[in-house]
């Protein structure tokens, strides 16, 4: 079950954080990968660590040009198809609303939302010409919930899951599926930082009384990518331990 043998696929951000475990997962399942990012050296070294015929493919998501290329070059890289798009890259520039910047929140919108729709744009044409495809893009719970001094970031992670459902629904009857996850708290080199205190706070938000991991995501993106999760499109799946029930 949820094998991905034989299938391609295009993971951005994937040399760091929750990218490297979502490529790994999709990687352990069987599937061929590009994986992308801006710094090509340390993307170099995440490709030689997941061996095999994985191909990297670096990108500056803030160039709308560069962006437009990924998919094209992806799919060269990849033998001439592409199965599987995850929109993982993503940056943060926090800030309180009367103090946020125009470039701030242009940046976020610019890497976070409009990379994105850049991709399935372009994933679009050879997925639906295959009459298959899976377009994953990861959220946020910020994006329903909402987080003071994050205007842009929840603005652009909210917006990621309306346009998805805009296309689930043009590309359903084409074998094409777009569904998001949307990660809660999850243990990383920020969350390692914090201080008991901090910590306690963020776990009292958290019926599970833990903080996710990579595998966790990496693991609901492997079901969405599979030819089992046929019939689910348009969904967000929340992996947040139950800190938000929409």
């Amino acid at each position: 079950m949820f094998d991905l043998s034989g299938m391609t696929a295009l993971v951005t951000g994937a040399s760091g954080g929750l990218g490297s475990s979502i490529a790994k997962a999709l990687a352990a399942q069987g599937a061929r990968l590009a994986v992308s990012g801006s710094n090509v050296e340390k993307l170099e070294r995440f490709r030689e660590e997941l061996g095999g015929g994985h191909v990297a493919v670096g990108c500056n998501l803030s160039d709308g040009a560069a962006v437009d290329q990924l998919v094209p070059s992806a799919v060269d890289a990849l033998g001439g198809k592409l199965d599987i798009l995850v929109n993982n890259a993503g940056v943060t520039r926090d800030n309180l609303l009367m103090r946020m910047k125009d470039d701030e929140f242009e940046e976020v919108i610019r890497i976070n939302l409009e990379a994105a729709f850049r991709l399935m744009r372009a994933a679009a044409r050879p997925m639906m010409k295959a009459r298959y495809g899976r377009i994953i893009s990861i959220t946020s719970v910020v994006g329903v919930t909402g987080n003071p001094g994050q205007a842009n970031y929840v603005a652009s992670k909210a917006a990621l899951i309306g346009m998805t459902k805009a296309v689930a629904q043009e590309l359903a009857s084409r074998g094409v599926t777009a569904n998001c996850v949307a990660p809660g708290f999850m243990t990383s080199a920020m969350t390692d930082a914090l201080n008991e205190q901090q910590r306690e706070g963020i776990l009292s938000r958290i019926p599970a009384g833990q903080m996710g991991t990579g595998d966790d995501i990496g693991a609901a993106c492997v079901y969405l990518a599979s030819r089992e999760a046929g019939y689910v499109t348009g969904q967000t799946l929340h992996v947040n331990g139950g800190m938000a029930m929409p």
